[in-house]
């Protein structure tokens, strides 16, 4: 053998030797994670058992009888299924050893809306870059201190003035619809509803001047809010999408990542500007001497218990987290009762009526008018049962939970709430899918957590009465100014996102009555 030849054969020995001890140590650290994906799923398989589900498969869970990946409209209709064959609730495996208790039981409900759990580590990891963490997802002290600091927001003081605020938006867009209805087609109304929202929340908490309805910066915001609830509810659902560098990689990582961007600039010009706004001669002061503040002002005179202001990241991820909350989940719930109603046209024709009687033309509305509309209040509320704006909420155990049955589960195990599972549950609702407004007549007799559009507990929304608030106004001036009726041919897919959103839009006709 020549010298040459030696020296290349003692090399490669001498690099075998290291990638033999690399290839051994892999091969055990395969078993050992082998060992305890076994072991766990052993153990949550114990766990459940008391809790009977569809069969799943070991690696890909209910995801092959769902399809998830490919057809995310049969989901809801899998889960109503679940609903009515297994009682109060089921394990849902997603893959492997991840599952969830998914609830649809009230006195469920009730008890885990009681404590105080967390919400799952992946949930507020894949929204934190989002909404950053703010109050939809801190816990413990901070999240008590937050709340508590913005509380005052949705004083019924504050909230008054907003209606004339409201129904100056409301105004803007059935004007747009005014310059349509001579066409025959039917109208997608969530983009423009969501416009509308958008503009409400910017004039009420924002204290912004003008219109964004023509705002291309807007209407790129909400374009970058939808993208961003249907890439999350993708990643939650992939196994491949659970490691953050791997999903940085994808092209949906990257498209996620300018997503959060476009939001973070949308928001940071709303801070800015305000702040500009406080910064001119008299301003700042005519402001403190306000006896109630606005959202963002609020925000910006806070003093933590420690006597700091909010970091600029702490005020952003608030400002993100309300500006989310204040426009998409008030959108689709509008989109959604205007839909009910253009499908019952006799409901919506005894709500026209009543808000005749009681607004006239509908040049004003004012406070005490919404408490004076109980039939169009009572149709509100059955279309959010029908359609809930956020259809389900998650929480991770932080200690052992016993259920109303005697069934029981140890901390660390994750229990999504199904809302819309529990608005349509045929043991708590009779008769869930008919559009029905007397179940919400004074006096029906309901648990306290079989209607939860707004969650229920501490946690409950901060804003919920703001929202009813421009509920109302909402539908009032929009039943005062057209009739609505279904597009037949364009029947909407829902899809539950974190906010329950049509696949393929709202569409429906419309006839002016002015």
């Amino acid at each position: 053998m020549s010298v040459s030849a030696l020296s290349l054969t003692r090399a490669l020995g001498s690099v075998s030797g290291p990638l033999q001890v690399v290839s051994l140590l892999s091969l055990v650290l395969l078993l050992l994670k082998a060992v305890q994906f076994y072991l766990r799923r052993q153990w949550l398989l114990k766990v459940f058992h008391r809790f009977p589900s569809p069969p799943s498969h070991w690696l890909c869970g209910h995801s092959l009888k769902i399809q998830n990946y490919l057809h995310v409209e049969n989901e809801l209709q899998e889960l109503l299924k679940r609903v009515e064959k297994f009682p109060c609730a089921y394990p849902r495996w997603m893959w492997g050893d991840n599952v969830y208790l998914i609830v649809y039981d009230p006195d469920y409900m009730k008890v885990v809306l009681g404590r105080s759990d967390p919400k799952p580590n992946d949930v507020c990891r894949f929204l934190a870059p989002w909404i950053g963490t703010g109050l939809l997802l801190l816990e413990g002290e901070t999240w008590f201190q937050h709340r508590r600091m913005l509380t005052p927001a949705f004083h019924h003081d504050i909230l008054k003035p907003y209606l004339g605020l409201m129904a100056d938006s409301v105004r803007g867009m059935l004007d747009k619809w005014e310059e349509f209805v001579s066409q025959d087609s039917s109208l997608e109304i969530l983009g423009d509803i969501s416009l509308m929202t958008l503009d409400t929340i910017m004039k009420c908490a924002f204290s912004h001047q003008g219109s964004v309805r023509n705002d291309r910066n807007s209407q790129s915001y909400i374009q970058a809010i939808k993208n961003l609830n249907s890439m999350l509810f993708s990643r939650l659902r992939n196994v491949f999408y659970q490691n953050d560098l791997i999903y940085r990689l994808t092209r949906e990582g990257h498209w996620n990542h300018q997503a959060c961007q476009l939001a973070h600039q949308y928001t940071d010009a709303v801070i800015k500007e305000r702040k500009a706004h406080l910064q001119k001669e008299g301003e700042l002061e005519k402001v403190r001497r306000r006896r109630h503040l606005d959202f963002l002002d609020i925000l910006l005179f806070a003093r933590m218990e420690n006597g700091s202001s909010l970091s600029d990241e702490d005020l952003r991820a608030e400002v993100d987290t309300f500006m989310f909350g204040g426009h998409d989940t008030t959108a689709s719930g509008i989109s959604w009762i205007l839909y009910a109603l253009a499908s019952h046209p006799e409901h919506q024709q005894r709500c026209r009526e009543e808000i005749q009687s009681l607004l006239g033309d509908g040049a004003s509305i004012t406070w005490d008018h919404l408490d004076q509309m109980p039939y169009t209040t009572m149709c509100i509320k059955e279309a959010m049962r029908l359609y809930p704006p956020v259809p389900a909420i998650s929480r991770e155990l932080s200690k052992p939970i016993t259920f109303p049955d005697g069934r029981s589960l140890p901390a660390g195990i994750k229990v999504a709430l199904s809302i819309y599972g529990l608005h349509h549950n045929p043991k708590v609702w009779p008769n869930p899918e008919v559009f029905d407004p007397s179940r919400f007549a004074l006096g029906s007799n309901q648990h306290s957590h079989a209607f939860l559009p707004f969650s229920g507990g501490s946690r409950n929304c901060i804003g919920k009465r703001f929202a009813m608030n421009e509920l109302k106004v909402a539908v009032a001036l929009t039943l005062l100014r057209f009739e609505l009726s279904p597009d037949p041919s364009r029947v909407p897919c829902l899809i539950p996102e974190i906010i329950l959103k049509p696949k393929n839009g709202i569409h429906l006709h419309l006839k002016s009555l002015t």
